[in-house]
């Protein structure tokens, strides 16, 4: 059976923005967490290249994947 959608939006983790998420940034840091161990930070559009850049340039992104609509 699949998973079941939230019933309310869910937001983007940028500081301060309540805009609707699209993406989710799946990362970790290999210094703290096991190598499958995957967080999960949201974004907005808006948001997206910038929450990726930062978690990329400290060597954390993982995969970057689109919400389901």
């Amino acid at each position: 059976m699949g998973e079941a959608l939230p019933a309310e939006p869910l937001i983007c983790s940028a500081k301060g923005c309540r805009a609707v998420a699209r993406w989710a940034l799946h990362w970790n840091n290999p210094r703290l967490h096991d190598f499958d161990r995957r967080k999960t930070w949201l974004a907005c559009d808006e948001h997206r290249d910038r929450l990726s850049a930062f978690l990329s340039g400290r060597g954390f992104l993982r995969e970057t994947a689109a919400l389901p609509s």
